[in-house]
């Protein structure tokens, strides 16, 4: 498991809005060379990790705007699920938090895994997209579909942030078997010196 948590100078609905822009992945996620978006739920990877490229299709599972987004890998060479979330801390600073499960496939991938290379490139990736958003001002687009679990391939539900199932009207389903939800932190105090 992979976590990694970043707050990022910008407010909640740019950075959330910049997170849904999958194809601008390349640009701050380091051995993500292409990511195709099919439609609204799917995406095709191709990445270059430790000298090996490998392609792969992602399903959105749970998309829940300006809160979260889970996925998982549906086809191709890698083997991952994870969960984004997004927390206001105010009007001007979000903290985005991402937990991963992945299996490593070939021996450069868990040679990686097995040194800490994993987390670091996640703890990494987290820094480059707060830089590049932090440095827009604004997010290059934005898609606030609502995904819900139940429409996703095999129906799973996604946790939210708090562990539990979205209240909807129809009866609940058992939890998204995805990466735990971080648990909810207490807002840190603001220094007026920073506002």
């Amino acid at each position: 498991m992979v976590h990694d948590t970043i707050r990022v100078d910008a407010p909640l609905r740019d950075v959330y809005d910049q997170w849904t822009q999958f194809e601008e992945f390349p640009r701050f996620m380091d051995g993500v060379e292409e990511v195709r978006q099919l439609d609204d739920r799917h995406c095709h990877w191709r990445t270059r990790v430790a000298g090996v490229t490998r392609e792969f299709d992602t399903e959105i599972v749970d998309q829940l705007p300006d809160e979260r987004i889970s996925w998982r890998t549906v086809g191709g060479d890698v083997k991952q699920k994870g969960v984004v979330t997004f927390q206001r801390l105010d009007e001007e600073h979000t903290e985005v938090t991402l937990a991963m499960e992945l299996e490593p496939e070939g021996i450069a991938e868990k040679t990686a895994a097995a040194v800490g290379m994993v987390d670091s490139r996640v703890g990494s990736d987290l820094l480059r997209f707060k830089e590049f958003i932090e440095e827009r001002d604004t997010a290059t687009g934005g898609w606030r579909g609502r995904l819900r679990p139940a429409d996703a391939e095999g129906a799973p539900e996604a946790m939210d942030a708090t562990g539990t199932t979205e209240a909807t009207d129809t009866p609940p389903m058992p939890p998204y078997d995805g990466p735990p939800a971080p648990p909810a932190r207490p807002m840190p105090p603001v220094d007026p010196g920073h506002l």
